[in-house]
């Protein structure tokens, strides 16, 4: 029984019953299967069934309509969400992206033809039986990455396809099969017409996963990377990446390594272009000004200050790859940052308020924020105590221009 097997399925395994028992036919699909035989963690559970999604909406009580049109639906049960998808026929892709229309139909085997790999053409029932017509278990065993039939028109469907053919290789350690990287080669053009975010979102996941050297060679050997924002006009990055990438976690780290490989591609220009949120982009900036003061100044308490705990990490992985020579550990980090003096500005004993009293004959101007930033960097590197009066008494004995 599954619930034997892995207890990911538990909750799963509760809405197949549910659905059998009004008569549909309902089973565990696609990566969750994959990642099961493969003894890996067991991320998404996602459904496939005979049930039309009106009739999934009948049956649960909690029923969100994200793709209906398509036949999915999303099943709240017992505190957790599921995806369940109607077995269906996919028909053409004219956007690259979502088929024109779908047929639904009664047998798994016609659902899962439409998938993209094989490795990812799996089903399994709620006894554990693994329902597997396009020979997906097979390449499991043989470590490859497979096209479900034509990888020609797979690709051309949805190129960004391609882009997942590595990052399952990145993920997984797979090879990609002979024919499947010729069609890949082939295609890849058609990836100038998908949406960058799409790019970036598998991009992420091939550089956070644990063979993403592999993953980089194939982007070099299918020359991919000349259908990508920048890098098509850097070839030079994707061969350094090659020789010292490890995993990273985030795609600001990603940007930060990319932009210390290219220091004359801005961080604004990277993720203009591959059209970043806010916060990919500042952590970017900020992990890479702590790698550039790092090599001006090494390790210290203004360093720590301006990363802050939630970068640690992050930073490690760069200096890792970096500066593999030294060694540095988060404990280590940590300690520096309980030992600051202060850990915002706004734990300063004087204020851009007091300032202005201390001058109330002098205009009020950027000097202000200078006096400040001077205040702060010495207090962080404890050349003087957060202490008003001593505070008040450097201000004195330090003039700075005030205009």
């Amino acid at each position: 029984m599954i619930d034997v097997l892995d207890k990911a399925f538990n909750k799963g395994k509760k809405i197949l019953d549910i659905l059998e028992q009004h008569q549909y036919k309902a089973y565990f699909v696609g990566g969750c299967v994959r990642d099961f035989l493969l003894h890996r963690t067991i991320g998404d559970i996602d459904i496939a069934t005979s049930a039309r999604p009106e009739d999934v909406q009948r049956i649960f009580s909690k029923v969100i309509p994200v793709g209906i049109e398509r036949g999915t639906v999303i099943v709240r049960f017992e505190n957790e969400s599921f995806e369940v998808t109607t077995f269906r026929l996919d028909g053409k892709y004219s956007d690259k992206r979502h088929p024109d229309y779908v047929e639904f139909v009664e047998d798994i085997e016609y659902d899962l033809k439409r998938r993209d790999f094989t490795i990812n053409a799996l089903a399994m029932d709620r006894h554990g039986e693994i329902i597997d017509p396009y020979g997906g278990k097979n390449d499991l065993e043989k470590q490859q990455i497979k096209t479900v039939g034509n990888g020609y028109k797979r690709f051309v469907e949805d190129p960004l396809r391609i882009v997942r053919a590595l990052r399952f290789s990145s993920q997984l350690g797979f090879s990609i099969e002979k024919r499947t990287l010729s069609h890949m080669i082939t295609v890849k053009a058609h990836i100038d017409h998908i949406a960058i975010e799409r790019i970036a979102n598998e991009c992420e996941k091939l550089f956070a996963s644990p063979f993403v050297e592999k993953g980089i060679t194939y982007l070099i050997e299918t020359k991919t990377y000349e259908h990508l924002p920048i890098l098509k006009d850097h070839p030079d990055i994707v061969s350094k990446l090659k020789q010292m990438i490890q995993p990273l976690h985030s795609f600001g780290e990603v940007i930060a390594l990319l932009h210390l490989l290219a220091p004359s591609v801005s961080i604004k220009t990277w993720t203009n272009a591959w059209k970043c949120s806010n916060r990919t982009r500042q952590e970017a900036i900020i992990l890479t000004q702590a790698m550039q003061y790092y090599r001006k100044y090494t390790l210290d308490e203004w360093l720590i200050y301006n990363l802050k705990p939630t970068n640690f990490s992050s930073f490690i992985r760069l200096m890792d790859i970096f500066y593999p020579r030294v060694t540095i550990d988060k404990s280590q980090l940590i300690d520096i940052y309980q030992r600051l003096p202060i850990h915002k500005r706004q734990d300063m004993s004087i204020n851009g308020h007091d300032i202005i009293q201390l001058f109330p004959d002098i205009k009020k101007g950027p000097w202000i924020e200078k006096l400040l930033q001077q205040l702060e960097k010495n207090i962080v590197l404890k050349k003087i105590p957060n202490d008003y009066h001593r505070l008040k008494e450097w201000i004195k004995c330090n003039p700075i221009e005030k205009n």
